[in-house]
């Protein structure tokens, strides 16, 4: 019989590309503490290296205190081609706490009730923790889905009704209808996931021809909405503080924003040293110009 643990450790496990092995290599060879590097977000759903690929190093270490994680942003000349990356980091014991909704923040169990991949670990022991982790992360957003979704429903009804949840509680601009693109790359794995992850967190539940209904009792669905609730006025200010956080700490992120720049405007902006130094100060500039070059020719370099 399968179970979560056996799901969690599939994907973890699920076959990725060079380019994003020697990445996470060198990003694992840069810091001694490194304990595991795991890769995730549309790149690991393609293959691809096109766009930003996004890693979560996770370190050795008692649980930090205040705002994670760190993030980064860094280029390499590898294969022929500029790998481009964006780097979050923070401890695994941290990440473990959170994965288990044991703090207020959403960020960590809503991302990673999505695939991700271990592309570098240190030892056996640190692949276990990694994968308890991931499996407290699935039961998290299972049993807020519980909470949130219908009465009785399919398991995309349920994540569905979680997704949109999460999306409003963060400060973020999700296209409408984004919890259905999440959903369609892969919808048997979570319709697969659900049930599973139930089983795992001691929720009962009934299954009607793919029909779910969950069994909780008046108290634990209250105590679930309260629980939400809370999370739900701590995200934006969560939010907004990592934002004012990474506007200091974001290490290289004017050459982030010069590439997104270029990238969605087709706007070329020279990355001057005075821009990398002070991003934050160069940014009105940068926009102005940006808005300035496409309101008259079209694209070209500033």
């Amino acid at each position: 019989m399968i179970t979560l643990g056996d799901v969690v450790r599939r994907q973890l496990h699920v076959p990725t590309i060079a380019a994003v092995r020697d990445v996470a290599a060198i990003l694992a060879g840069d810091a001694p503490e490194t304990a595991a590097v795991l890769f995730y977000g549309s790149n690991l759903r393609t293959g691809e290296t096109e766009g930003v690929l996004d890693f979560y190093v996770l370190t050795a270490g008692p649980p930090e205190r205040g705002l994670w994680p760190t993030v980064s942003y860094r280029e390499f000349d590898l294969h022929g081609e500029t790998l481009r990356a964006k780097i979050a980091t923070m401890r695994l014991a941290t990440f473990a706490k959170a994965a288990a909704a044991q703090t207020l923040d959403t960020t960590i169990w809503t991302r990673f009730v999505q695939p991700s991949a271990l592309v570098w670990v240190r030892d056996p022991a640190t692949t276990t923790k990694v994968a308890v982790a991931i499996g407290d992360a699935a039961k998290s957003a299972a049993r807020f889905a519980a909470a949130l979704g219908p009465e009785t429903g399919t398991a995309d009804d349920y994540w569905r009704a979680l997704f949109r949840q999460t999306y409003a509680a963060e400060l973020r601009v999700e296209r409408k209808g984004r919890e259905g693109q999440i959903l369609g790359f892969d919808p048997g794995r979570y319709a697969e996931l659900l049930p599973l992850a139930w089983t795992a967190d001691g929720i009962a539940y009934r299954d009607e021809a793919g029909m779910l209904k969950p069994d909780l009792s008046p108290a634990r669905r209250n105590a679930l909405l309260r629980a939400w609730g809370r999370r739900r006025r701590a995200g934006k200010p969560l939010n907004v503080a990592r934002l004012v956080r990474a506007a200091f700490t974001f290490e290289g992120a004017a050459r982030y924003g010069v590439w997104k720049v270029e990238r969605h405007t087709g706007v070329a902006v020279p990355l001057t040293p005075w821009r990398e130094k002070h991003p934050i100060l160069a940014a009105p500039g940068v926009f102005w110009r940006v808005w300035r070059a496409r309101a008259q020719t079209g694209p070209k370099t500033i």
